[in-house]
């Protein structure tokens, strides 16, 4: 898909409407991982309290932009899904220009990340709370009231944060489902055993609509998130019938399984595939040597 022509790309530096209670703004960041860019999303009703999730990367032009769109309106939480470099850097000049409490996702920084697909982690990030599963902040009044709780989704990666808004049954979920792709699950710190009782955990629920940080909105959640454990389990399967076939390095499997993906996605398939070898390895199924991976009985 070309990019520069999709329909969100003309609302860069705006904030659009999505339902009574939640407007998005769309950072400049596109890229083969991020699609159109970061949605930095506004939760309240216009000229009153509100929260924002997730106010994207440390971009001069986006803050400008955010902070401009926020004017008559009184933010009193900056929420945080994870601590990704397109998540969470902007939230300090945010609370400077407002006076919000940065709240979510505990801090995550590895020491040693080894080479990353997606992004690296945000070393700046210094939440006033953080928040667990089932926590939750309010705001508002009347019809403008929201609250925000925190659904723990492990995955993507170690602290990532769902947050669901009681009011309009809707979910936040940044990386953790997105609208236009899969998500990468990156050793060592994402989990493919995490995220898939993740995935499950959120078929437990009733929301209505999520809203991903990337992509469109996804108006029928359950079953878009049985496509997802399917899409997942199928991998799987693959990985493993990858290694009977010969290929037992990780670079042959993606040559192999993501043939007809964008080369420049192959470094966030490597992960993913390691992600499952290393689930694999956990359950008994394959072992390694060095590089090598070959499977144990039957998997």
């Amino acid at each position: 898909m070309d990019m520069a022509n999709h329909p969100d790309t003309a609302a860069y530096g705006l904030l659009v409407p999505r339902s009574p209670l939640v407007r998005r703004l769309l950072a400049k960041n596109p890229s083969p991982f991020t699609f159109t860019g970061t949605g930095t999303f506004v939760v309240g009703e216009p000229g009153g309290t509100v929260a924002v999730i997730d106010p994207g990367p440390d971009d001069p032009a986006h803050i400008r932009a955010l902070i401009d769109a926020l004017a008559g309106h009184t933010v009193s939480h900056i929420v945080i899904t994870h601590t990704h470099m397109d998540h969470s850097p902007a939230a300090p000049a945010l609370k400077a220009a407002t006076g919000a409490h940065i709240v979510g996702c505990a801090p995550l920084v590895l020491s040693e990340d080894g080479p990353r697909a997606d992004a690296g982690f945000d070393a700046s990030y210094a939440p006033d709370t953080v928040m667990a599963d089932g926590n939750s902040v309010s705001g508002g009044q009347g019809d403008g009231a929201w609250t925000l709780t925190a659904v723990a989704t492990p995955g993507h990666t170690s602290n990532h944060l769902c947050f669901a808004l009681l009011q309009e049954k809707a979910l936040f979920t940044g990386d953790h489902v997105m609208g236009w792709s899969t998500t990468v699950v990156a050793p060592p710190d994402g989990d493919m055993a995490d995220y898939m009782a993740s995935l499950q955990k959120l078929l437990g629920r009733d929301d209505a609509i999520y809203h991903p940080t990337h992509g469109e909105a996804v108006t029928e959640p359950q079953r878009f998130v049985k496509h997802l454990l399917g899409h997942r389990r199928q991998r799987e399967t693959q990985v493993v019938r990858a290694i009977g076939e010969g290929l037992v390095t990780v670079p042959q499997m993606v040559g192999a399984m993501y043939a007809m993906v964008d080369k420049r996605l192959h470094p966030a398939a490597g992960l993913s595939v390691l992600a499952h070898l290393i689930d694999l390895e956990r359950r008994g199924k394959v072992s390694r040597t060095g590089d090598n991976w070959h499977v144990l009985g039957e998997a």
